[in-house]
């Protein structure tokens, strides 16, 4: 039997518990996570995609269900390209809600046979996004507490 693949598109910068919770949820569901971090050179962030990259590498190593990529085509055409059934998306509100609905109604008129499946991030995390995390670091904030267990951002993050 064919195994299913969604994928989990995002910047990820950094990953956080949120993200690493929508993962989760998503390996319940299907038998394989491709994190698709979506290459936008134009956008300075925190992390290049490869650090990123290697962060959830790390994060996911000996878990042969989750999968880490970096792409910068658009996000159906990444779809296509891995064998992904469906695209899962992660939503912390209504606001988040509304703009995965219409990016999930482009994708289905230009990806007919993409699904697009929207995960709730759990409540207690919902406060948690990479942009809050990246003004703690710039304010010299601790963020341990919105990072996955174990992951130390500190060794991620380029020397300026």
């Amino acid at each position: 039997m064919e195994s299913r693949k969604v994928i989990f598109p995002g910047s990820f910068d950094p990953f956080t518990r949120g993200h690493a919770a929508v993962v989760e949820e998503a390996l319940r569901i299907f038998d394989k996570v491709i994190v698709g971090i979506g290459d936008n050179r134009s956008k300075r962030g925190l992390m290049s995609p490869e650090r990123r990259a290697a962060l959830i590498r790390d994060l996911y190593a000996g878990n042969p269900r989750v999968e880490v990529e970096i792409y910068s085509s658009l996000t159906g055409d990444f779809a296509r390209q891995c064998g992904a059934v469906a695209i899962v998306r992660g939503v912390r509100t209504g606001c988040d809600f509304e703009y995965e609905q219409n990016m999930a109604a482009v994708n289905r008129r230009l990806y007919p046979d993409l699904a697009t499946v929207i995960l709730c991030t759990p409540a207690e995390l919902s406060h948690i996004s990479s942009s809050v995390v990246r003004e703690l670091l710039e304010f010299g904030h601790s963020v341990d507490d919105f990072m996955p267990r174990g992951v130390d951002i500190a060794r991620y993050i380029e020397k300026k």
